[in-house]
């Protein structure tokens, strides 16, 4: 697969000074240490939200720098936490008083480095704690499962709060229950070209990856005949059986391509989701279709369930401008 890349060692840095030229008025990009912060000054005494994840998954983390949602992001290298030094960076520029809350997924490195960070940033009397996002339904131990989509969707939720006033405990406990009331599942459905691993085993035409991760890892390589319907049944029932969702919920749809799958794809994909959601008497109150957390340029998709009540649903509907979402 080609890649327009100048310098493989430099593609984050070039990345990171486009994204700030075509988005001044709502970021602004530091380096060495490297974060995105919001340029628009919060109030004093606000909850600072700050998210991490390594670079390949955009617009997570950065896309989500903004009004209503992330004080600031750090992009570590591809696939791979950003740095305690990246993280302390972020704090010192957007902690305001109010105590600092990290979204974090699920993966060894980024949980480490944000526990080292908030370590050293009690140590300076900021008061910090974490939400950590493990919503991946195709791991059994709830303890070991990835974070997926639900890292957007808290993102959202946990700046939301903070906007709001929510006091740092009012936004963790929030933050929390969204992560809970979350389930998610990945399919992957051609070849896996991610950097870290070289050219994955290659699918035939009627086979999907099924319960993929961001990173290249792996799925269950299956066999399907009948075309979406039968991928939804297969992504979308251990979805809804693992909260478990029920006749009546209503949620909101997180639909993500992984970078490589284009539009046309995600929306036939849509419709066999709100097929089985419909038949199920779940009610789809909002909704995203598009690249929210991808992994290069893998083929293939995330879905996501929130169950929500007024008040998730309320925090969501709450006014948000960043480069990746804004209403």
């Amino acid at each position: 697969m080609q890649s327009l890349m100048n310098k493989p060692g430099s593609a984050i840095t070039q990345s990171l000074r486009g994204m700030a030229l075509c988005h001044p008025d709502t970021i602004k990009v530091h380096f060495d240490p490297d974060f995105v912060e919001r340029t628009v000054t919060a109030r004093s005494g606000k909850v600072a939200v700050i998210s991490g994840s390594g670079s390949g998954h955009e617009p997570l983390p950065t896309g989500y720098v903004g009004l209503g949602m992330l004080d600031a992001a750090c992009p570590g290298p591809i696939f791979t936490s950003p740095s305690p030094i990246q993280l302390l960076a972020a704090v010192h520029s957007v902690d305001h008083g109010g105590g600092v809350l990290f979204v974090v997924k699920n993966y060894a490195g980024g949980v480490l480095n944000t526990e080292l960070t908030i370590e050293l940033a009690l140590q300076e009397g900021i008061d910090a704690r974490f939400v950590l996002v493990n919503d991946d339904v195709s791991i059994a131990n709830v303890a070991n499962r990835r974070g997926l989509g639900a890292a957007a969707l808290a993102c959202k939720i946990a700046g939301a709060a903070a906007e709001s006033g929510y006091t740092l405990d009012e936004a963790v406990k929030v933050t929390r229950r969204a992560v809970a009331a979350c389930r998610s599942m990945g399919v992957g459905t051609n070849v896996n070209t991610l950097p870290r691993n070289g050219p994955g085993a290659i699918l035939a035409d009627d086979s999907i990856e099924l319960g993929v991760g961001i990173h290249g890892e792996p799925g269950e390589v299956r066999s399907v005949s009948k075309g979406m319907s039968e991928i939804v049944g297969l992504i979308g029932q251990p979805i809804l059986k693992d909260l478990p969702f029920a006749a009546g919920d209503r949620v909101l749809l997180l639909i993500s391509g992984m970078g490589g799958t284009p539009p046309l794809e995600l929306y036939l994909f849509s419709e066999a989701i709100h097929d089985m959601l419909v038949a199920n008497r779940i009610r789809v109150e909002r909704q995203l279709v598009g690249n929210y957390l991808t992994s290069l340029g893998r083929g293939g998709y995330t879905v996501t369930l929130m169950r929500l009540d007024n008040e998730l649903q309320d925090l969501w509907d709450a006014p948000v401008h960043t480069p990746a979402l804004h209403w």
